[in-house]
Parts: C-alpha cells; structure tokens; sequence
C-alpha cells in the first residue's frame, strides 16, 4: 500500500465513522425542538372533548367513517387537537378505505412509538411527540414510498388549511 492508498483509507474511513455522528446530531437536535407539554387527567379533561380525551388520554378508537376529515381534500396540515403540534402534511394523506383518516408518512420526530399487545398480536401504535397524545397505529400496508400506514383517529386531529 503506497501513501495515497492509505491516506485516502484514513479519510475515507473518517468520513464513514463521522455519518452515523451527523445522524444522531440531528436526532437530538430535532428531539430537543419539541418541548414536552405536561399536563395533569384533571387539566385534559377540562381541555378535550369527551370523544378527545377518550382516543388521546384512554387510548381509544372512534368509530370508523365518522370523521369529516376522511373527506378532507385541501392542501393544508394536520396537527394534533390536543397541543397543536403538525403532524401530517396534506401531501402524504391518501384514502386506505378504513374508515380513518390515513398518512403514508409522518413529519419526522413529530410522533412517538410504542408496541401495543392490546388485540393479542403485537401493533405499532404512536403518540404525539409533544403531548404524548395516542392518535392510532401504523401498518406496513401502506402505499410508495415508505409503504406504511398512520391509521389516525379523526378526533385527534385539526386540519389547517393552507392560505390561499
């Protein structure tokens, strides 16, 4: 191995130890954006409709095809009705005909996951990243590109459309 081989191999070789650094960098830095919002049942309940606070503080499910925003067309954002935290952009919304509000993507750090053995098999079911608020499950049926499923309870949402 002659001087440039190597030192390209050292330079290669740092580069590569440095990209899973960068990575987590902007992990953290995104985490660390997203101030946590803490609240007592008593506070929730004040704050949420029944219907809210059962889906995001009980970890229930509405009723399929009950949410108007299965309906919802226009450019615009989700966000969670708990914080106000953007969730789904309009753009990676699409019809699962599940009954639910559906995203094929979620805007990066902006939901948390857990594993939930409620229905036996184990399901991914995620959480607004600064209220902990449940808002559904993800599934692996999605469409292209990230071929998931955020399969969203309507109730835990607002949708705020873009101005025109």
């Amino acid at each position: 191995m002659d001087r440039r081989m190597f030192i390209k191999l050292v330079t290669g070789g740092a580069s590569i130890l440095a990209v899973p650094q960068l990575f987590l960098a902007g992990q953290a830095m995104a985490a660390e954006r997203i101030a946590k919002i803490s609240r007592t049942d008593a506070e929730w309940k004040k704050l949420l409709t029944p219907a809210q606070y059962d889906v995001l503080r009980q970890e229930g499910t509405e009723a399929p095809f009950t949410s108007p925003l299965n309906k919802e067309k226009r450019n615009g954002m989700y966000a969670c009705v708990a914080c106000d935290l953007p969730l789904f952009p309009s753009k990676f919304k699409f019809d699962s005909g599940t009954g639910w509000p559906s995203f094929f993507d979620v805007l990066p750090g902006h939901v948390e996951t857990t594993t939930d053995y409620k229905l036996v098999l184990p399901r991914t079911e995620y959480h607004c990243a600064r209220c902990g608020g449940h808002h559904g499950h993800v599934f692996k049926d999605g469409p292209a590109p990230t071929g998931l499923r955020y399969c969203n309870n309507g109730v835990a949402l607002k949708f705020i459309a873009d101005k025109v």
